[in-house]
Formats: structure tokens, sequence, C-alpha cells
């Protein structure tokens, strides 16, 4: 229902960008997401984009650096991330929020659909 890809291993300063696409016929998304988790850490918010109006959410330390965009024709969701860091280094995870809610979902428990996770590596 979700298939994420677009990982690699890159050096510091490049870019990448990740796609995810989604079914339209599986489920109507409210919201898409993209989370990133390492060995270390929780899965973590990254950007969340939502259906109406196409407002879009970041994580405070990323805003600048990454662009999440979606393209309706092709039911796919894009993550661009330029001037990528070590620190970025984590498996990327695109997901679906089809609940109705009155505030954006910030929270990887909020989600209900998700993509299988892509690499991305970045050396310094």
């Amino acid at each position: 229902q979700l298939q994420a890809s677009g990982g690699g291993l890159v050096q510091a300063g490049d870019s990448l960008r990740l796609s995810c696409v989604y079914s339209k016929q599986s489920f109507r998304y409210n919201r898409m997401g993209w989370f990133r988790q390492t060995s270390e850490k929780e899965r973590e918010f990254v950007a969340a984009l939502s259906r109406i109006g196409g407002t879009t959410y970041y994580e405070d330390s990323l805003k600048g650096r990454f662009t999440i965009s979606r393209d309706n024709a092709k039911n796919t969701v894009y993550l661009q991330m330029n001037s990528l860091k070590p620190e970025d280094t984590a498996v990327y995870y695109c997901a679906a929020d089809v609940q109705s809610r009155q505030r954006p979902a910030f929270t990887a428990s909020e989600y209900d659909y998700w993509g299988q996770g892509t690499q991305v590596t970045v050396s310094s």
C-alpha cells in the first residue's frame, strides 16, 4: 500500500529525494508523513503533508533543508533532502494517517499505514 524508495549512500552536503507511492484504492489519506529511525533512537517525525490544502509540517531542526511535496497524478509523496549531514543517517519511512483530526499528527502511533523504509546513509 505504501512503497518508499530513493535512499542511498551520499556524502555530506549532497541531496537525495525520497519517493513514496501509495495505493489510492486502498485508503484515502488525510496526512502523509515521513519518519526516520536509527538503532539508537525511536522513530521520529520528519515532515507531513495534509491532503486538504497541502499544508506542510516539519520537525523544527529540519526546516529549510527538507521539503515534503506530492504529485497527485502519480499517487506519490516526496521528501527532498538537501545539505545532508551524517546525523541524517537513518531508515526513512513514509506513512499515511487516515483519521480525521483537528490537528496534525506528529507521532508514529497516529499513522495507520507504513511503507517498508529506505536507508539513507550520509558519510562525512
